[in-house]
């Protein structure tokens, strides 16, 4: 986040993720966060597709697979730059879980 001049506050924010929820994660309460979720704030962060992966590892989470539906509609919105909104959008038109979900 810092790299990205980001503050938790806007990340959470554009996550689309309940607020308290989001600073349990960040604050290591929380401590098995759903894959979704971490995508959710990976993607409010503007990470590439290289850093999602990276966090994804680091979260102990399975990597995004593009043999995967799902998955290769996140690697899509990871390389097309969407945020959480556009993504969920696209996932939701295509039939399949949103982030929030």
């Amino acid at each position: 986040m810092t790299e990205k001049n980001l503050t938790k506050k806007e990340v959470i924010e554009r996550s689309g993720l309940n607020r308290e929820y989001a600073y349990h994660i960040f604050s290591g309460l929380k401590k098995n966060p759903s894959r979704p979720k971490i995508l959710a704030l990976a993607m409010a962060m503007g990470l590439n597709l290289e850093e999602v992966q990276y966090l994804l590892r680091y979260a102990g989470l399975g990597l995004l697979y593009p043999r995967n539906q799902w998955d290769a509609i996140i690697i899509s919105a990871v390389e097309q730059k969407f945020n959480v909104a556009q993504t969920n959008e696209l996932l939701y038109r295509l039939g399949e879980k949103t982030l929030n979900d």
